[in-house]
């Protein structure tokens, strides 16, 4: 998989009454290791290996809030969405508010497809005396780059179930993915946080030499709780035995998001309807070598999250093969 994420990956497209073109489109994704920017690499190797003439180019790293203006501007081709920063930069707000043409650029942003972020891992040694959520008083965390998307979902579970404040109840660390999984292989942290789609390579890596535990809430009702989950938010478990070494015998209740591939919306309609139905109609043939594509669902793809428009080529192919009216 670790491949897909630096590879440079050919896809094509048709134009009407014309033979196909060259054309490259630039995808921008988060951290090459993550789940997400995998399940981004392999869309564009699944389209890769069944059109002519496009070439869908993955380059890994930054912060996709800034991918999405850089998409937004006309730089780049696709991104990773995400129903909470379209919705920022569509009214301008939060790490937008100062770029003037926020709101502006925003009608230049589509939509080809939702996908599940993947459960939020809340992870510690299997033979750690951290049984729940509850118990990490006092303790040393990793809950994702300080200030992103993901720290601020981890955190706000945390607080939202438990009560516990990062920063009071317990620490915090600041560091990026790569050092903060590294902290945790070491042992210097006491639990590791991760959303991603079972399998999950850190998870995989972690647990060939040791043994893991996924922990939850002891209580995952209540108003705090329906507040933190919002309209993009939802319940999700991760289950027993995804991997060899792992110490839970049941499901463990999390939550999880959505986030997108986000396209240009001025880019050519035949040619996102192309690459769409190269994805959906080919992503069957991948399930054994990447099993987590398994969660991937039609249905899931067509969400309607934070108004944000799907691309009128994805939505042709939707049309089509009944998932959209």
């Amino acid at each position: 998989m670790r491949n897909l994420t630096i590879a440079a990956v050919a896809a094509a497209t048709l134009t009407s009454g014309a033979a196909f073109a060259d054309t490259t489109l630039k995808m921008a994704t988060i951290e090459p290791s993550l789940g997400q920017a995998i399940t981004m690499a392999t869309f564009a190797n699944v389209v890769n290996g069944h059109l002519d003439g496009i070439q869908i180019e993955v380059a890994g790293g930054g912060a996709a809030t800034v991918h999405q203006l850089e998409t937004a501007r006309g730089n780049l081709d696709m991104y990773m969405a995400s129903p909470t920063i379209y919705t920022f930069i569509s009214k301008g707000v939060a790490m937008y508010k100062n770029e003037p043409d926020a709101a502006e650029v925003s009608k230049n942003l589509a939509l080809l497809m939702w996908f599940p972020y993947g459960q939020y891992h809340y992870a510690v040694r299997g033979d750690s005396d951290i049984e729940f959520l509850d118990d990490i008083e006092g303790t040393t965390v990793f809950l994702g780059p300080a200030g992103g998307g993901a720290f601020n979902a981890a955190k706000g579970w945390i607080e939202a179930t438990t009560g516990l404040v990062a920063g009071e109840d317990y620490e915090a660390i600041t560091a990026n993915w790569a050092t903060g999984f590294q902290s945790f292989l070491d042992g210097k942290i006491d639990m590791y946080v991760n959303g991603c789609i079972d399998p999950c390579q850190q998870f995989i890596q972690f647990t060939e030499t040791e043994s893991i535990r996924f922990i939850g809430p002891e209580s995952h009702e209540g108003e705090a709780v329906t507040k933190f989950l919002g309209n993009f938010r939802y319940l999700a478990e991760i289950p027993s035995g995804q991997y060899a070494n792992q110490a839970n015998t049941g499901p463990v209740i999390s939550n999880d998001t959505a986030v997108g591939i986000g396209v240009r919306a001025d880019l050519d309609e035949e040619t996102i309807y192309q690459v769409t139905k190269a994805f959906w109609d080919n992503v069957g043939g991948i399930t054994s070598d990447a099993p987590w594509a398994k969660a991937l669902s039609l249905e899931f793809a067509v969400q309607s999250l934070a108004d944000m428009p799907l691309h009128p080529g994805a939505a042709r192919y939707y049309k089509e093969v009944g998932v959209l009216k």
